[in-house]
């Protein structure tokens, strides 16, 4: 769906941010949109590694 975009899209996208949004939010939009994502990374690194730990501390059973 998005294979034909080019470098023109994302200026034309671009302009309409800054017409629709301001020069003054578009730095704390992308601040909050950053902040976002590594929470969200943070949390998805922290399900990993519970995950593992869990498997590691149930001992493994062999059918009798």
């Amino acid at each position: 769906m998005l294979h034909n975009l080019t470098g023109w899209h994302a200026l034309i996208v671009l302009a309409i941010l800054l017409l629709v949004f301001g020069s003054t939010k578009l730095p704390s939009l992308a601040k909050g949109v950053g902040q976002s994502l590594r929470i969200l990374k943070d949390e998805v690194r922290e399900d990993k590694t519970a995950s593992t730990t869990d498997d590691a501390t149930v001992p493994y059973r062999q059918a009798s």
